[in-house]
């Protein structure tokens, strides 16, 4: 995981990453193997309202959408 520093301090950019690996680890099933996934943090994608139900519901509709072209 790479957070970049515009999008806040290390405190925020690990609060984005933990957020990221558990969203993936959660929905791994989502993925086939030998799969790489880029994700890029926006911005104003640090802040206190972060949740992993967001994170959820911005990345788990993308996967879907990916594993349908496969």
């Amino acid at each position: 995981m790479a957070v970049s520093r515009k999008v806040g301090k290390a405190v925020v950019r690990n609060r984005i990453k933990r957020l990221l690996r558990e969203f993936f680890r959660l929905h791994a099933d989502l993925l086939p193997p030998q799969t790489d996934v880029v994700a890029i943090a926006k911005k104003h994608a640090g802040g206190a309202a972060l949740t992993l139900e967001r994170v959820a519901a911005e990345l788990a509709p993308l996967l879907r959408r990916g594993m349908r072209r496969h």
